[in-house]
């Protein structure tokens, strides 16, 4: 069986930005840096790499209220790519993560949590932590159904 997994912890490089769909579910999208140094004959080398990240459902509005611009987070998710069109009608490509979960790191920082009362972490009853995989509307970016959009949204 193949997987599609993928675990990144870098910095945010912009806001989330939170949208609604117009079935009214949450969507949030930021841009990660993922930050690499390494030595070549005893000089230091840095390499960035940029990724964008959404989230759906109760996941990424906890992300646009909780996360901002330079905070160091862990995401982990699958990598999705997707087809749109530009506003001058040309079709592009572009690979983004899905995020199924999103911490901030602890290595250099202190967090506080915060729990969702219940029946407000997203749909089903599920307040975070666990998989929300197969749920009937708690999914959180294509889950049981395979699909990248819930089938009856479109994602603006």
């Amino acid at each position: 069986m193949a997987d599609n997994s993928v675990t990144l912890v870098g910095n945010i490089t912009r806001d989330p930005e939170l949208r609604f769909t117009t079935g009214g579910r949450g969507v949030a999208s930021f841009g990660l840096a993922v930050n690499r140094r390494y030595q070549v004959n005893g000089e230091w080398q840095d390499q960035t790499s940029y990724f964008n990240i959404v989230a759906w459902g109760q996941l990424g509005e906890n992300a646009a209220s909780s996360l901002t611009k330079g905070m160091r987070v862990v995401v982990s998710g699958r990598l999705e790519q997707r087809e749109y069109q530009n506003r001058e009608g040309e079709k592009r490509n572009t690979i983004e993560i899905n995020a199924d979960e999103i911490g901030p790191s602890l290595r250099w920082a202190t967090a506080s949590v915060e729990r969702n009362p219940r029946g407000e972490g997203g749909q089903g009853g599920n307040s975070g932590g666990g998989n929300n995989r197969g749920n009937s509307g708690g999914n959180t970016g294509g889950g049981g159904d395979g699909g990248y959009f819930p089938s009856d949204e479109e994602p603006f």
